[in-house]
């Protein structure tokens, strides 16, 4: 199979479908993905129909419809799904953020506490994040990583927020 080359506006509405889909147990309509990358519901639309040709997206028609991502869409954005996947709590400002986990944590510059940043994949909207907001994230599942900062900036086409970390710190060893 030849890979699939995306316009940058097919990859942006499909990320969008991916990460809302993965909190959602119903299809993702129109409006929300437009929503979540600040695009008029028309784009989402003209754009959807190009996916669908592709094998990239189902439509589920009526009322309580939208679209569903197919496993080629999945194949295509290099991401797994996460089902049954582990939750990772995130808030903004002291308030949980619903619909929104965590998939991967990059930590660069570690060892200069002035430089330290952390780089966090999320599934769901970036929307609810903006440069300025303090985060916390965690506990992680396996370890009990919780990490504080600053988002310096967030990228909505493919929901990763930069933080600048000012607190890390892990539960104490019970078996110490």
């Amino acid at each position: 199979m030849s890979a699939i080359q995306l316009t940058s506006s097919q990859k942006r509405i499909l990320t969008a479908l991916v990460n809302l889909a993965e909190n959602a147990d119903r299809p993702v309509s129109g409006s929300e993905i437009a929503e979540s990358i600040n695009r008029k519901a028309g784009t989402v639309r003209n754009r959807m129909q190009s996916l669908r040709d592709l094998q990239l997206v189902e439509g589920v028609p009526g009322p309580d419809g939208g679209y569903v991502p197919t496993d080629g869409a999945y194949d295509v954005l290099g991401v797994e799904r996460m089902d049954d996947a582990e939750t990772t709590p995130v808030t903004v400002d002291g308030d949980p953020v619903e619909g929104v986990n965590v998939e991967e944590i990059d930590l660069s510059s570690v060892a200069n506490p002035e430089l330290c940043r952390a780089e966090l994949v999320i599934r769901g909207p970036v929307g609810p994040f903006e440069a300025g907001d303090r985060v916390t994230v965690g506990p992680t599942p396996a370890a009990g990583l919780r990490l504080s900062g600053v988002v310096d900036a967030t990228n909505i086409d493919g929901n990763t927020l930069l933080l600048r970390i000012d607190g890390m710190e892990t539960p104490p060893d019970a078996a110490s």
